[in-house]
């Protein structure tokens, strides 16, 4: 595929040692040449893959730009399939964007968001699995985040997707003897037994599912909303969680106005941990307003953390409030170290002194195995789903798969049962980027970083 060439800086904008410029397409190395004014790198003389100091100077006038390090990928072995040469400047705002313009003038063009991985896509180079872990990659807030994205550059979902193809179409060539000789007494495998064979392939593609609502929240971070009555010692186990101060601690009853917010890694796991104003009747007009703000906070939450502190029972509305709430909770006791003697906590309850950290390692533990359920129980086994594309297309898939077992039990005929097949085999090739919408490769793409 002939594409022109695109120019753009790979690194972030800004103050720092190092920059770098990245070119691809067919012109890339005929415009570094112009650059360094070094034929080489157009005849094959200079070696692949290896950093050349040479100096930049601008076309037409000579102007020195920059002493840079100039590296050459020739097609097919680049990370776009297309000649690639990437040069590394001097940092800051100048010089790489004057390395930019010159490569413009020279008859580059300036990339789009994403488009360097969009060209590795359209020549082979990942299929469209990879192409968005790169983007999860870059986006990572998380030590799992990190870990899950790589093993889909790797092609885990890809290689898992491809695979659950291949049993799709394994079921339409079983089933094609039954179209083709359907007077056959003997058929190699009777209906039955390629309708269990569908209904395996649907329970293979749910367990990859299952995943689907945990790899989600690993690009954002799951909204974790603390959430009692005041001076229930919400503020002073945001702190804990968070391993600074960043919510006011007092003794005075109705401190925290506004949410607080603040994104933490749980056993590797990304939160987002929301502070909110402490939830009662008699407050002042400022405090209440807070609270509506707490409301907010958590109609949306992935799970609620609700403080309650030793030596307070909890009240008939606090418990009706709870019940009423559509997210998981987890109930909290707090200030453990000053609970009254025999004291115990109610079933379920996570006891926690934050001054002593008892029962903060146990919170953690909780949090992590509630929220990210899908992926811990896994234990790498299974890919992650990772974004909303990918889990719509494989629910068609086993939606299709599902409907194609149910058809032939109730004996409708192969021919008509398998359109159901079919469907879902695109599913799944969509999945891949086999078949591609362009519309589709827009939303992909489109946030990306520019030079990525």
């Amino acid at each position: 595929m002939l594409l022109d060439t695109i120019v753009a800086q790979a690194t972030a904008p800004g103050f720092g040692a190092i920059a770098l410029v990245r070119l691809t397409g067919s012109a890339a190395r005929g415009i570094a040449a112009e650059l360094t004014g070094d034929a080489g790198i157009t005849t094959g003389a200079w070696a692949e893959r290896a950093g050349h100091l040479r100096t930049l100077r601008r076309p037409g006038s000579g102007e020195v730009l920059d002493q840079a390090l100039v590296t050459v990928y020739r097609a097919p072995a680049s990370y776009t399939g297309e000649d690639m040469v990437e040069i590394s400047t001097h940092g800051g705002h100048s010089i790489p964007g004057n390395v930019v313009a010159a490569c413009i003038a020279l008859g580059a063009r300036l990339a789009r968001p994403g488009e360097f991985t969009e060209r590795a896509y359209l020549n082979g180079k990942l299929d469209l699995t990879q192409a968005e872990a790169v983007a999860d990659l870059v986006a990572a807030r998380s030590e799992k985040g990190r870990t899950v994205a790589l093993h889909q550059l790797e092609r885990g979902l890809g290689a898992r997707v491809a695979a659950l193809r291949e049993d799709v179409v394994g079921l339409a060539a079983l089933l094609v003897q039954h179209i083709d000789f359907p007077e056959e007494d003997d058929a190699p495998t009777p209906l039955g037994d390629i309708a269990e064979r569908a209904a395996g392939v649907a329970r293979d593609m749910g367990v990859i599912l299952a995943t689907a609502p945990s790899g989600e929240l690993l690009r954002e971070g799951a909204v974790t909303v603390l959430a009692g009555r005041p001076n229930s010692g919400k503020s002073s186990l945001f702190n804990a969680l968070v391993g600074q101060e960043r919510a006011i601690v007092t003794d005075v009853a109705g401190t925290t106005r506004d949410a607080i917010e603040a994104v933490v890694e749980v056993d590797g796991f990304p939160f987002r941990l929301v502070d909110t104003a402490g939830l009662r009747g008699d407050a002042d007009t400022v405090e209440r307003l807070g609270i509506e703000v707490a409301r907010r906070y958590l109609a949306g939450a992935d799970v609620v953390l609700h403080c309650r502190e030793a030596g307070r029972a909890a009240g008939k509305r606090e418990e009706e409030f709870l019940a009423s709430l559509g997210s998981p909770v987890i109930a909290v006791r707090t200030k453990w170290d000053l609970a009254g003697p025999g004291e115990a906590p109610c079933d379920g309850e996570v006891v926690v002194s934050v001054e002593s950290g008892e029962g903060l390692a146990e919170l953690r533990s909780m949090l992590r195995g509630l929220v990210f359920q899908g992926i811990v129980e896994n234990r790498d086994e299974v890919p992650v789903v990772t974004n909303r594309r990918q889990a719509g297309l494989l629910r068609v898939a086993r939606a299709e798969v599902e409907a194609f077992a149910e058809a032939l039990s109730a004996e409708i005929p192969p021919e008509v049962a398998s359109a159901h097949l079919k469907s879902a085999e695109s599913a799944l090739e969509e999945i891949l980027g086999a078949i591609a919408p362009d519309d589709v490769l827009d939303r992909v793409f489109r946030d990306f970083c520019i030079g990525k």
